[in-house]
C-alpha cells in the first residue's frame, strides 16, 4: 500500500482472496493483526523497525511477538553502498531515506529469528527491466538462513533460470514491470505455466 487511499482495496483484496496474499506498506506492531485478521498471509515490514533511519532490535521484537514469526515477512529493500566496501544498505520511506542497516550474513542471521521470509528489493534496478543485481541474488542464495524473495530488474523468463541458479535455488524472483499486463514484455500466462 504506497501511498494514501489503498487500504480499501487491499482490504477487498484480502477478502477475496483469503490467506493467499501478504501485505506490505504502512504496518505497524498497531495495525499488523487488523490486516492478518482481514485474511492477509502474512505482513511485510519495513520503516516500521527502522525509526529515524535507525535499526531497532527492540521494534522488530515486538511486531514479531504481536504478528508471530510465522506471519512476519521483513522487506529489505537496498541500495549498493560504497560506504561499506559494496555491501547492500537498507532504504525505507520508498526508498528515500537510506538505514544505518546493512545486508551482511551476521545482521541476516540476527533478524531471521523473527520472520520467516525476507523480501529483497534491488532498487537501484527496480522496475527498469535492465538487468538484476546478480552479486545480491548471489549472496542472499549463500548467506540466508531463511527463504527469500528477490524484485528488481528483472525482464525475461531467462532470469528466473539465472535467479535459480545463482542462489542454488535459494532465492525466488518477482517480476513485475516486465509483464505484458503492466505494458512489458513478458507474458503472465507464460509465468502461470511455471508454476
Amino acid at each position: 500500500m504506497l501511498g494514501p487511499g489503498n487500504e480499501d482495496a487491499a482490504m477487498r483484496a484480502l477478502k477475496a482472496y483469503p490467506n493467499g496474499m501478504q501485505i506490505g506498506g504502512g504496518i505497524t506492531k498497531e495495525n499488523a493483526k487488523k490486516y492478518l485478521e482481514a485474511g492477509a498471509a502474512a505482513v511485510i515490514v519495513t520503516s516500521a523497525i527502522f525509526p529515524n533511519g535507525k535499526f531497532s532490535i527492540e521494534k522488530l521484537k515486538e511486531i514479531s511477538k504481536e504478528t508471530g514469526k510465522e506471519k512476519l515477512v521483513i522487506d529489505l529493500s537496498c541500495y549498493k553502498s560504497d560506504k561499506c566496501s559494496g555491501k547492500w544498505q537498507v532504504a525505507i520511506n520508498k526508498w528515500q531515506t537510506l538505514t544505518d542497516f546493512y545486508i551482511t550474513k551476521e545482521n541476516l542471521d540476527m533478524i531471521s529469528e523473527y520472520c520467516f521470509e525476507f523480501l529483497v528489493h534491488a532498487a537501484g534496478v527496480e522496475g527498469k527491466q535492465q538487468g538484476m543485481d546478480l552479486e545480491l541474488i548471489e549472496f542472499l542464495g549463500e548467506n540466508s538462513p531463511i527463504p527469500v524473495t528477490y524484485a528488481g530488474g528483472a525482464s525475461s523468463l531467462k532470469d528466473i533460470e539465472t535467479c535459480n541458479q545463482l542462489s542454488k535455488g535459494q532465492v525466488d524472483l518477482t517480476i513485475g514491470s516486465a509483464l505484458d499486463i503492466f505494458g512489458g514484455n513478458v507474458p503472465y500466462f507464460s509465468i502461470l505455466t511455471l508454476i
